[in-house]
């Protein structure tokens, strides 16, 4: 398993009492993605630049997807435009994955056949390394969860390249709450204009 599976696998199974925003997840699973992808040999750090390496197959459909997805020309790409680039709608892509694969199940309507509810993980070997991972307390699933709002952030000191992606997600997660933000001001105001006439 990946980190980035693992992640959201503790994120469909902790968020039963707090939801997670998709955006912050999704962040939160590109930043996942790096560190899996750095396992794999496929990228190197070269300060926040990702440079990617020999393409080779990792066994998991969306991480293979991911080093494709690798840009390879210079400048390359910072960490944080990966994870913004990446990022969009990849929590999704996670739960309909783990879905695909037989990890989740969802609950049937009881009139219309069509899939509703939240999905739902079923015991699989998959989600008990997960949950291993997560009460081992792994500095970098543990710092993700937390850049997403699952859990609190892990004491210790961290590698120079973790610390390097970790730092970026924590911003790209920041700067989503100061765009929702804005947002919901912009949204205020203009319902106030609409309400005096």
């Amino acid at each position: 398993m990946t980190t980035a599976r693992d992640l959201a696998i503790v994120a469909l199974d902790v968020t039963a009492a707090k939801p997670v925003g998709q955006g912050d997840l999704s962040l939160a699973l590109a930043g996942a993605e790096v560190f899996d992808l750095l396992d794999a040999h496929a990228l190197v750090l070269d300060g926040d630049r990702i440079l990617p390496s020999a393409p080779s197959p990792t066994g998991d459909r969306l991480l293979d997807e991911a080093a494709e997805t690798l840009v390879r020309q210079e400048p390359y790409e910072s960490v944080e435009d990966w994870l913004w680039r990446r990022g969009r709608g990849l929590s999704s892509a996670y739960v309909d994955d783990l879905e695909r694969t037989g990890l989740t199940t969802r609950q049937r309507g009881r009139r219309i056949t069509l899939r509703t509810g939240r999905p739902e993980l079923v015991d699989s070997a998959a989600r008990r390394q997960a949950e291993e991972r997560w009460a081992a307390g792994e500095p970098v699933l543990v710092a993700l969860a937390a850049a997403a709002g699952i859990g609190d952030e892990p004491a210790g000191e961290l590698a120079d390249e973790t610390a390097t992606v970790l730092a970026a997600v924590g911003d790209a997660v920041m700067e989503l709450e100061a765009v929702r933000q804005r947002k919901a001001i912009e949204d205020a105001a203009f319902d106030n204009v609409w309400r005096g006439y």
